[in-house]
């Protein structure tokens, strides 16, 4: 099978001439290890390199991407994936001011400023400093629900908007390029959105509603493209379980999946849902009422166990089976033994596409990722 067949086999739950395999993604440091030089991807660095190319000007930039998006291709061939991931964090604003080496300042200086450092050790770019602020209150969350709605009329995404999606679709014709944009999800980093849920739900489900059109809206631009397997959801949960209560989550994000899952089956397209942590007690929903096809992102340590879960939900097609945990601080030998139970699994129930789950994070051993590579060389 092409890689392509074998990804889409694992989708409409057909027999595969072998595991198929992703990466949901690499730190810098260990696709460097990969490659062989420093590499191009990751999450924070990519927003520092990213900043700094900008400063340097626009022949600065345009290097930094393109760099990024051959590393990318780089690691999948390498590592001879069937799903690839093509790119990676992004952040496209230029700042205000260089502090030093790993820190900038973005904004007016005189009114609304934040300040941005990277820490090459994690390879974290977080913000070190900013302007005061007032948190939003009910009464701005109306207001931006309410402007959500306006826009939405004028909503129409076109192939033309998804350049970088085509590239891809043309660097790896015979991988399976995923697509995106359909994302429905509560903003639990807000404090005010998850108040609404109690006090205002109203605003909650008119803003999921909002999300799943958009969604709904970019399905036909995925299928013109032939980008069928579409990547969705939104972390909603920790290890103990979902921020929120599973009736909240039945009567205010279901309807908005039913809403994104109905477009994308009209289109031929199969919809991804990821989020780390505990989902155990919204799995009925999630799982089977909302018509999702996919989930990824899947935490073991969080509970959410690969076999349990093909038993569980056999229409289930699942990303992952290997802990970012696992590599990071486990043993040569544990993840050898993740790694085996994994392809084990795929190989008794199918549809399944074995990887790690998460980022493959800084600080990661050498001789762990190897061990993972190897044993999925030579095991599949």
């Amino acid at each position: 099978m092409l890689p392509k067949e074998r990804v889409l086999a694992a989708f409409e739950h057909r027999k595969t001439d072998k595991v198929p395999t992703y990466q949901e993604g690499f730190s810098s440091k260990a696709a460097s290890y990969i490659l062989g030089r420093p590499g191009y991807v990751g999450g924070g660095v990519q927003q520092w390199r990213e900043a700094v190319a900008l400063w340097n000007g626009p022949d600065a930039h345009k290097e930094y991407l393109e760099r990024c998006k051959g590393d990318a291709r780089d690691l999948t061939l390498i590592l001879d994936l069937d799903l690839v991931r093509f790119a990676y964090w992004r952040m496209n604003v230029k700042p205000t001011k260089k502090i030093d080496e790993y820190t900038f300042l973005y904004g007016d200086p005189e009114k609304a400023w934040h300040v941005m450092r990277f820490d090459p050790t994690t390879e974290l770019y977080q913000i070190a400093d900013r302007s005061p602020r007032t948190e939003p209150t009910m009464e701005d969350l109306e207001k931006e629900v309410v402007a959500s709605e306006k826009s939405l009329p004028n909503y129409h995404p076109t192939e033309a908007g998804y350049g970088e999606y085509v590239e891809a679709i043309k660097a790896f014709p015979d991988r399976a390029v995923p697509g995106s944009g359909i994302g429905v999800n509560i903003n639990y980093r807000e404090p005010v959105w998850l108040e609404a849920i109690a006090l205002r739900p109203d605003l909650v489900r008119r803003a999921l509603a909002v999300q799943a059109e958009r969604g709904a809206r970019i399905c036909p631009v995925m299928a013109k493209l032939g980008l069928r397997f579409i990547q969705g959801g939104g972390d909603f949960a920790s290890n103990a379980g979902p921020f929120y209560s599973p009736k909240a989550f039945h009567e205010l994000t279901l309807p908005a999946l039913k809403t994104v899952s109905d477009a994308c089956h009209m289109h031929g397209l199969f919809h991804m849902f990821a989020s780390d942590g505990n989902l155990w007690p919204v799995a009925d929903d999630l799982f089977g009422a909302s018509g999702v096809d996919c989930f990824y992102e899947i935490d073991r340590r969080a509970g959410m166990d690969l076999r349990k879960l093909r038993e569980r939900f056999p229409h289930l097609t699942l990303l992952g089976g290997i802990n970012s945990f696992t590599l990071h601080r486990g043993s040569k030998e544990e993840v050898i033994e993740e790694t085996l139970s994994a392809l084990e699994i795929a190989k008794q129930y199918g549809s399944i596409v074995v990887g790690c789950s998460n980022q493959i994070v800084a600080g990661t051993p050498p001789e762990n990722l190897l061990a993972m590579i190897e044993t999925i060389r030579k095991n599949r």
